[in-house]
Order: structure tokens, then sequence, then C-alpha cells
């Protein structure tokens, strides 16, 4: 229940507010894309295809070009943040997400230690990686720089993720061995690492004041603030578990940084649940409403859907296994005014794109109307010079 004093609110309230914070309201203009990603905080890009569709779904007549574009000239920059996760966001925040995760690197760190390598080796280990990266490298050219600086050779290991069965550059740190990624991950506790231009189909890697145009570092604690605050924009009202849910560290870490905050936090009630948002956002937030039907396609892994521990607000009970699948897969939706009313696929092939949509509620024929249009702004994006879509039969899909 919430406590006496929190301003009670109406889920419909909370989603209008977090839809126009997520430009999910209304499309923002097409030379917004880096405050898109901003306001969004951060767009997942574990897939960059599924980023483009995501900005695309905020962002007013964009083309898979201006994605490629900001990321050339550097306006967006990949980075893994988040969870370990990849993610764009603008190159003014650069420092704001990877310092302000750092926690999960120095836990790596320690994790080396308590497995016997000496803190001396751990850390030339990160120097000698720090160092390879003053211009965008390959994994293997990293780990050839990096053994060089350590006085060792590389190594071919299994990895890659995803179910990757090649072999893949790896550098020795005491009886440990360490993927090129894997020990950039490490490297994150004391350095700042982004994802240069890919090379004949190869990510690179180079450090942020290398790469970053007025690059700004910031110290750990003040990132660590700066992109609670970020969150809380984004996804407030919430809790602090949902907190430490985003950003991959434990609740007891969150609420040290939530601490931090909380002289401009508001406590505000969602129905039987409690949250807090920016003192600075109630006034956004408690004027907030649905005017009309807001409808999205938005694909795998949307940033909208990762920013609580639960989903009930997003989507039914019965249907959760149709959004969050094996393996940390979030599945593309259908959201309409805030909740997951459907799943989608596509198929691109030969200037021909077939869109299916699962209902899992009701679907209004306006609905089916805008899920149409939605459906020929994600041709335009493809390049598609056809379109069919598709719904599954339902018996819940109505005519107002």
């Amino acid at each position: 229940m919430p406590r006496s004093g929190a301003a009670s609110l109406t889920p419909d309230r909370v989603a209008a507010f977090r839809l126009g914070r997520h430009h999910l309201a209304r499309r923002a203009p097409r030379g917004a894309l880096a405050s898109v990603v901003g306001g969004m905080a951060g767009a997942q890009a574990q897939l960059l295809s599924a980023a483009r569709i995501s900005l695309s779904a905020r962002t007013a007549d964009l083309t898979v070009e201006d994605v490629d574009v900001a990321l050339a000239e550097r306006r967006l920059v990949k980075v893994g943040c988040m969870r370990r996760t990849l993610y764009l966001v603008p190159s003014d925040d650069v420092a704001v997400f990877v310092r302000g995760t750092a926690r999960r690197a120095e836990k790596e760190v320690r994790w080396a230690l308590g497995k016997g390598v000496p803190g001396r080796v751990v850390e030339a280990a990160i120097d000698a990686a720090l160092g390879a990266l003053d211009t965008p490298r390959t994994r293997p050219e990293i780990a050839e720089r990096t053994c060089r600086a350590l006085g060792v050779r590389s190594r071919l290991v299994h990895g890659g993720g995803w179910g990757s069965r090649g072999r893949v550059a790896a550098v020795p740190v005491g009886a440990l061995t360490y993927p090129v990624v894997d020990l950039l991950h490490v490297a994150a506790a004391r350095g700042v690492v982004c994802y240069g231009a890919p090379r004949d189909g190869e990510p690179t890697f180079v450090r942020a004041d290398a790469w970053v145009p007025g690059y700004v570092d910031l110290p750990p604690e003040d990132a660590e603030t700066l992109l609670l605050r970020r969150y809380l924009e984004a996804f407030g009202p919430a809790s602090v578990a949902d907190f430490a849910t985003w950003i991959g560290i434990t609740v007891r870490e969150a609420a040290a940084i939530w601490a931090r905050m909380a002289d401009e936090l508001a406590q505000v009630g969602v129905e039987e649940v409690e949250g807090a948002v920016l003192r600075s956002s109630l006034p956004e937030l408690c004027r907030a409403r649905l005017e009309r039907r807001h409808v999205r396609l938005l694909p795998h892994f949307d940033s909208y859907l990762l920013g609580h521990r639960g989903r009930s607000h997003l989507v039914a009970d019965e249907h959760h296994h149709r959004v969050s699948r094996a393996q940390g897969w979030i599945a593309p939706v259908v959201l309409v005014d805030g909740r997951v009313l459907g799943v989608w696929r596509h198929l691109h092939r030969r200037g021909r794109l077939e869109v299916e949509v699962t209902p899992l509620g009701r679907l209004t024929r306006p609905v089916v109307v805008r899920i149409h249009a939605e459906a020929e702004e994600l041709g335009r994006l493809l390049g598609a010079e056809d379109l069919r879509v598709t719904l599954a039969p339902s018996s819940e899909t109505g005519r107002t």
C-alpha cells in the first residue's frame, strides 16, 4: 500500500508519462536522434537492426542511414553498460553510462583476485589492454598488443557469445585466460571503452578519450548519480529494486546510489504499488494523459520493456512467457497505450516485407488500422517495395 502522503496516480497517467518520455506518444523530429536516445536512457543494441527499428518507432521519417551516419559522426556511440549489454548512447553521455555501471567491472576484478591472481597482475593486464585502445582495433589486434606489453603469448579459446563455437583471441592473466571482450569488461573498472567503426565486418574497440569528440570523463560516483537521474526521467515511477535490475547490480548497491538523491525524489502510489520520481518530473507526471490511441511495433529488446523488475504493468501475467523468452530474449511487441497487446515478427526478403501479428488481448478495429500504419512505417525504414500484414485469428478482436 502507498504510504500516507504519497501522491496517488492511475496506471494510465503513468503510462502516458513514460510514453512521452520515450517519444512513443509522438515521434520526435528526424534531427533529434541523439536527444531521443538520451530520453529513452539508451537504445539497447545487442541487435543493431533491432535498435534501428526501436529508434524508428520514436523518430519521424528515420532511415537506416540516419542511424549509421550518427554512429560514424560519433553523435551516437555503442558501449557496453547496463547488465553488460550493448547500448547506443549519446556521445555526451558515454561516461555517464559506462562509469555509472562500473560496479560490475569492479566485481569482476574482485573475482579474479579471489581466484588467486595477484592484484599487480590484474592491474597490469588492465593497463596493457587500455593502452592498446588509443585507436580502434579488432580483437586479435588488441590481444597481440596487450600480450606483447605483458610479455606473454596470446591464445585462442572457444567463445564469442550467443552460442558461437568459434575460437577467439584471448589474453592470459595469471592462471586465468580472458577472451578480449571479457578482458575489456574488466578494464571498465579503470577506463571507458567503446566500440569504434567496424572493419571488414569485425567490431573494433577504442578508449572513449580517443574516440568521442570533446570527451569529458567523470568520477564513478558522479556518473552513478547522473545515471539514476537519466533512469528516473525515462522510467519513473520506479523502485530501488527496479533500478538495480535495470543497471545489473545488487539492491544494496542500488540503494546506496538512490540515497544520494533522496532529497530530489518524490514518492507516488500507483494502485497498490509505490515508487519514486524526480520532484522536477512530478508536475508533468500529474498532467500526463492518454489523449488518443498510441500504437507502436517495438522490436526485440526494446528499452521501454527493460526498465522494471516486473512487467505486470506491461503485459498480463498469463502472457508473460510470450514476451520474456528463453535465454533472456525479449520478443517484439505490439504496444497499445503502454500495454503489450500482441507480439509480432517480420520477414524482409527480395523487397517484400511480411509482418505477422499475434494478438494477446482485444484489438479494436482502430488499433488494427494503426498496426497497419506502423507496419508501413517499418516497410519504409527497411526499403520494402511490397507489404503484407497478417493477424492471427483472435476471438478478442473488436469493432469499436
